[in-house]
């Protein structure tokens, strides 16, 4: 506990942040339970959400009233048969609510299972940890740092490889409570493609692939990065499934428009629309870098005005050729979530918000069907898409 204090890292860090995946995956990696950079692993979320709170005070979350905002019709995506306002099909899966719990923060689908009134039902679809094709031991630590209304991450992709997740970690989920979907990573296009082809033959949903990760035969940088990359990666896994394929585009490059329509001309089916934004800490006592990577991904309520003008950019391209976004990042609630819909989204990821309320998935499901009814619309579908840019405002 010491030398966490002397690196300048919250002490109590372990009561209110998810770092690593649950149970399932220290089965392969339990030779690394000793060593020095598990110091984050117990992610002691426990059963009780109350360790949590403080994360609420550092991110200065406020409860938002939702305002109600005329709305005109524009473009829908496909509602589902019913009088449910939240369900509808994406990519035909039936989606159950807008909300997806995205990747790196839920594990392997079982993490928040433990907290007592959490339920993965209360989600439409939820998002399994990034997988390799053989295991990872992940970056040394520290890997996690609050910030201002957010936090960084560099966890380093630590997974038991896909081979363990396929055959020990898709039987222990109960597919009958959401649509499980994989994220795929890796550093070269070949290990992209194994990866899909081991998902393809198992029962998971859909694949989402990250394209962040770095590319080792070009000098590490991020496939995500480059369209041409990024086209490439798309193309090699879209002839390896016939699953729906999910395209994870990264805000750290020069024109996320381009990306997209590369990506849609490649084959996706999807969009996921934003990764996190590329940033760094630096303990003042010792002149370092807080993470062990010496860079992270920011995620928080600090990110959500790029991510939603990410969003509000793909969607241009995107509606022309009917492929749906789920967008992600800083969303805390209802308010948030909404605005995201209203920019595009047809679904929405909800990530660190998890961190400091695990019932967020309840709370704007319910924010959600409220505003619904107050403008009169049927579906979530009716919203999806209605910014109105034009004119006065």
């Amino acid at each position: 506990m010491q030398a966490i204090v002397q690196a300048g890292v919250n002490p109590n860090l372990r009561h209110h942040i998810v770092v690593e995946a649950g149970a399932a995956q220290r089965l392969v990696l339990d030779v690394e339970t000793q060593r020095p950079h598990q110091v984050q692993r117990a992610a002691g979320i426990g059963t009780q959400t109350d360790h949590i709170t403080r994360i609420r005070r550092n991110f200065r979350l406020e409860e938002h009233h939702v305002e109600h905002f005329a709305i005109m019709p524009g473009m829908s995506a496909v509602a589902h048969p019913g009088h449910d306002p939240l369900r509808f099909t994406f990519c035909g899966l039936d989606f159950g609510s807008p909300v997806v719990l995205v990747s790196g923060c839920v594990g392997f689908g079982e993490e928040y299972t433990r907290i007592e009134g959490f339920s993965n039902r209360d989600a439409g679809a939820v998002v399994l940890k990034g997988t390799t094709q053989n295991a990872r031991l992940g970056n040394p630590p520290h890997r996690i740092c609050e910030t201002a209304s957010g936090m960084l991450n560099a966890i380093g992709l630590q997974n038991p490889g896909v081979d363990h997740v396929v055959r020990h970690i898709l039987p222990e989920l109960d597919f009958t409570e959401t649509r499980f979907i994989a994220n795929v990573s890796g550093s070269t296009i070949e290990e992209y493609v194994e990866v899909t082809r081991r998902f393809d033959q198992s029962p998971i949903n859909a694949i989402e692939i990250n394209i962040s990760c770095p590319n080792v035969k070009e000098g590490g940088v991020a496939f995500g990065n480059y369209p041409d990359m990024s086209a490439q990666v798309v193309q090699a896994c879209r002839r390896a499934t016939t699953k729906p394929i999910i395209t994870k585009l990264s805000p750290n490059q020069t024109d996320i428009r381009e990306n997209a329509r590369r990506c849609i001309e490649a084959g996706t089916d999807a969009l996921s629309v934003i990764n996190t934004v590329m940033g760094m800490a630096i303990d003042l006592r010792s002149r370092r870098p807080v993470l062990g990577n010496i860079q992270g991904g920011l995620s928080g309520p600090a990110i959500k005005p790029i991510a939603l003008l990410k969003v509000h950019q793909v969607y241009e391209v995107a509606r022309r050729h009917h492929v749906p976004i789920i967008g992600q990042g800083g969303i805390t609630n209802a308010h948030d979530a909404l605005e995201f819909i209203i920019a595009g989204a047809s679904a929405v990821g909800i990530g660190t918000g998890l961190f400091y309320d695990p019932m967020i998935c309840k709370k704007v499901n319910a924010g959600i069907t409220e505003y619904l009814h107050a403008q009169g619309l049927k579906n979530v579908t009716d919203l999806v898409g209605t910014l109105q840019t034009a004119g006065p405002n």
